[in-house]
């Protein structure tokens, strides 16, 4: 399934690095920016996690959440949290399920892809790009309103 902005995002369940339960309708009535990346502590990994930390206060300010799918464990994922103080969750996908529901698999690795999610449930952006790691948060940004924080 290849999702695009107008679409209804798939409602999915995961734990974070904690082992809490992460249900996407948790978020309803926010802007959610949804990333899947390949794997925790790679390079471009790394630094597509640090462009988030620091646009973290704008992020907050235009009240948008951040949520980080790959399909390391939640050890792995607190570990790479915690290395970096990531100040968002991150959703542990072993099975490739959310993968799946998004089309957002990759070839030889798995994709690097951007969803963002307007409060309404639907995607208005979706941003692909595997060598440009530190680029999604820019973009996400562009669609989510400036006057949406508190």
């Amino acid at each position: 399934m290849k999702l695009k902005p107008g679409d209804t995002a798939p409602d999915f369940e995961a734990v974070d690095e904690n082992g809490e339960k992460v249900k996407l309708s948790d978020f309803r009535g926010k802007f959610v920016v949804l990333y899947f990346y390949p794997k925790d502590d790679t390079p471009g990994c790394r630094a597509e996690a640090l462009s988030f930390k620091e646009n973290w206060d704008e992020i907050v300010r235009r009240g948008a959440v951040v949520l980080g799918v790959s399909s390391d464990t939640p050890e792995s994922h607190r570990a790479f949290k915690g290395k970096y103080d990531l100040p968002f969750r991150l959703l542990s996908d072993e099975e490739n399920r959310i993968r799946e529901l998004y089309g957002a698999k990759g070839f030889l690795i798995p994709a690097r892809v951007t969803f963002v999610i307007g409060p309404d449930g639907r995607i208005l952006h979706v941003y692909s790009s595997q060598m440009n790691p530190t680029s999604h948060v820019r973009e996400a940004l562009k669609f989510i309103p400036e006057s949406t924080g508190s």
